[in-house]
């Protein structure tokens, strides 16, 4: 094996920053596919945390290309402010480093400001984005009215696509009460940006296809997670890409056959940002706890994240949609203390047992969690490097999510920090 492809397999939030890292060293070449800066990532390294929303994380590693795809929505201002404040925590990010895909669409402040009113308009019916203007831009690209990067070199086509663009806004942007905007105003905002946004631009094809020629090892690095997937999560609040692994390949501009191990990160609980349904979710004591000890708030947004049981059903549906071949399980140091632990093994729905989350609104907001109780433990797993290192509740505890997945555990995962890990499976074959 030679390519792997890194996937949330819950809601997000499952530690895949620190995963991608941890892979990130035996790889040549990481590659985002899709989503935006609304994707957040924490790594830390020898100490040091690094806050990533945009950028891949092999892009704090020296000697490692770093490719941003077709797939992602790219905000140049972001993008350029994250670039600049790991360049002041002393990480060489340069266009040697970095590649940033000439067909990836960009996100523009009316995005963002479309993405705002929208959800305030909806008001307790809203999906709970985060304001970044990443669905719009998404609109946008399937409606073949997006800038793209490329287009920032022509400015006759730039003018022309702006125009264009604000002929769909404009009366959308009246309709929420915002001001129109003027073509010039797009063309300003770019001006000052477009010089070294295009430093980084390249054919991201043709630059991975002579990675894999010349033998290099790629990872692509999903955002999000399988049920926030646009087809096949909890839809409508869900994000508005595709978080599967066949994404990768779509969203790098790579055949499907180079992608040859999926990795899904799950943690050992479950948590969830923003709306929608949530079979497992804990309001008591419990649930709080796991989110105090988990340190469960967004990196993005600072939002508190929703923790409930483990939800076997729902990991298992993604792990079959996903092609995941087996699962980083995270966390599991946060359950340390726990007298006994709930798994979800399926549902009730309105009296029938089912054994996957149905696609309707009123099936996922209707289903009714069915537990199996395991024993927990008293002991530390924190920092755990070594099996023999885990209580034997902890051991039957996983060894249960694998049986109920119908997936191996590759990875453990005992603590934030990179070491702190427990090899199974290697992803990368080595």
């Amino acid at each position: 094996m030679s390519n792997v492809v890194v996937v949330g397999a819950q809601w997000g939030d499952e530690g895949k920053g620190k995963i991608v890292d941890w892979l990130s060293e035996r790889a040549d070449v990481i590659v985002r596919f899709q989503g935006g800066h609304n994707a957040g990532h924490t790594l830390v390294i020898n100490g040091t945390e690094y806050k990533l929303s945009l950028l891949p994380s092999g892009v704090v590693r020296p000697g490692k290309l770093s490719v941003i795809g077709n797939g992602v929505v790219v905000d140049p201002r972001a993008l350029i402010d994250e670039i600049q404040r790991l360049r002041s925590a002393g990480v060489d990010v340069s266009p040697e480093k970095l590649k940033i895909a000439d067909n990836a669409v960009l996100i523009l402040p009316l995005h963002q400001e479309l993405d705002v009113a929208r959800e305030k308009a909806s008001g307790k019916s809203a999906i709970g984005t985060t304001g970044r203007g990443i669905g719009p831009a998404y609109e946008d690209k399937a409606a073949r009215r997006a800038i793209r990067v490329c287009d920032l070199k022509d400015p006759d086509i730039l003018e022309f696509k702006a125009k264009e663009l604000l002929r769909h806004h404009n009366p959308l942007r009246r309709s929420f009460g915002i001001a129109s905007l003027d073509a010039s105003m797009i063309l300003n905002t770019l001006a000052g940006i477009k010089d070294e946004l295009l430093s980084y631009a390249a054919p991201v094809w043709l630059e991975l296809d002579n990675a894999r020629n010349g033998g290099k090892r790629i990872l692509f690095e999903g955002a999000q997670g399988v049920m926030l997937d646009v087809d096949h999560g909890t839809y409508p609040f869900v994000t508005s890409s595709n978080t599967l692994a066949g994404q990768a390949a779509t969203g790098a501009g790579i055949g499907i056959g180079a992608l040859d191990y999926v990795l899904g990160i799950t943690k050992a609980y479950t948590t969830r940002v923003g709306s929608g349904p949530f079979p497992t979710e804990l309001s008591d004591e419990i649930g709080q706890r796991i989110g105090q000890k988990g340190r469960e708030f967004g990196t993005v947004t600072g939002r508190q994240r929703r923790c409930g049981w483990f939800d076997a059903v729902m990991v298992r549906q993604a792990i079959k949609t996903a092609g995941i071949n087996g699962i980083a399980l995270t966390k599991l140091d946060v359950l340390d203390g726990l007298n006994s632990l709930n798994i979800c093994t399926s549902y009730d729905l309105d009296g029938e047992s089912v054994d996957y989350l149905p696609a309707s609104m009123r099936g996922q907001s209707s289903v009714l969690p069915c537990y199996e109780t395991l024993e927990g433990w008293q002991e530390s797993t924190e920092g755990a490097r070594s099996w023999d290192e885990l209580p034997a509740a902890a051991i039957e505890y996983i060894r249960r999510i694998e049986e109920l997945i119908e997936a191996p555990v590759s990875l453990l995962s005992t603590s934030p920090e990179r070491d702190d890990t427990i090899t199974v499976i290697d992803p990368f074959g080595t």
